[in-house]
């Protein structure tokens, strides 16, 4: 894992805390939101579709006696493209160097045979393993009751937490529970960093987001966007406004026919998604931004090397 800190020297309270936490779980367990619940900032792009978290990423919570690098993986699940396995692989490289497992359970879906798949993949890594029965705002307290003694006996869990990532309920004893689980060590990152994701990687994600918004069936596996240029330009003097940043991307689709309906009547459907991004990607980078969005073509990216490289992946 990349420290931040490396070569520097500062004096650390001998009982600070600071390790990785891999959150790991089936598709659309709801991992993503309740890593952003406990940043406490969205660093993590939410859909409704499974599988839309493409990559590891690490978000840090930093609290006065520990640093806690969360580390949010894709949903394992059982490929049907080059992509699908290259997910896949960046789920078993993220348990390879951490100090603990944070294994997403659904309360609103039984325990099934991905979940034993994971469960024996997570064994492996030799951590504590927390699991953490995630959801739990859309059942009842009975179904919960029943739900936590499944997942008891489900495994031998360290501990057996309940959370609601929506309405924020024990998010932060979820945080305490973790970082008591890390080593002692100072921090491995500056604490005031939240990921270590870039900006331009942060705002690809967001138009990913905001283009995911109402399509359906096999087109959000096909999207991918890239940021082709990104500036903030200089203000006048006399300028009191925020300065302005311009950013041209592309969004990639894998048909003629998808283009279409992600661009929609008119060009209706693009104007609202570079809107709703537009929104997101001014909150995190505290400036007014123009932003330039083209649709392209790339026949079939998900199975071809060449252009998933091109993609990011």
């Amino acid at each position: 894992m990349d420290n931040l800190l490396t070569g520097l020297t500062f004096d650390w309270p001998a009982d600070f805390r600071s390790g990785f936490t891999a959150i790991v779980g089936r598709p659309n367990a709801g991992k993503s939101t309740l890593v952003n619940a406990m940043v406490g900032e969205k660093i993590a792009i939410t859909a409704n579709q499974p599988e839309t978290t493409r990559k590891v990423i690490r978000g840090i919570v930093n609290r006065e006696t520990a640093q806690l690098i969360l580390v949010d993986t894709p949903g394992l699940h059982r490929p049907r493209t080059l992509l699908g396995e290259r997910l896949n692989d960046l789920v078993h490289e993220s348990l390879a160097d951490v100090d603990c497992v944070a294994m997403c359970l659904p309360a609103d879906e039984a325990i099934g045979p991905g979940d034993q798949f994971l469960l024996g993949l997570v064994k492996k890594a030799k951590v504590p393993i927390v699991a953490i029965v995630t959801k739990i705002d859309k059942i009842s307290k009975e179904k919960l009751a029943q739900k936590l003694l499944a997942v008891s006996e489900f495994a031998d869990f360290v501990e057996v937490i309940p959370v609601s990532a929506v309405r924020g309920e024990q998010v932060t004893l979820l945080v305490d529970l973790l970082a008591k689980q890390m080593p002692f060590s100072p921090p491995l990152y500056p604490q005031d960093a939240v990921t270590d994701e870039s900006l331009e990687a942060r705002v690809a994600e967001l138009i990913r987001e905001a283009s995911l918004e109402g399509v359906r069936d096999e087109l959000p596996h096909s999207i991918a966007v890239v940021i082709e240029e990104m500036e903030t330009q200089l203000q006048r003097e006399d300028d009191s406004r925020p300065p302005l940043t311009q950013i041209h991307a592309t969004v990639y689709v894998e048909r003629d026919s998808q283009k279409g309906i992600v661009i929609g009547k008119g060009g209706v459907r693009l104007r609202e998604v570079g809107k709703r991004a537009r929104l997101e990607i001014e909150n995190i980078l505290g400036t007014r931004v123009y932003l330039d969005l083209r649709v392209k073509v790339a026949k079939d990216w998900q199975r071809n090397p060449k252009l998933l490289g091109r993609m990011g992946f």
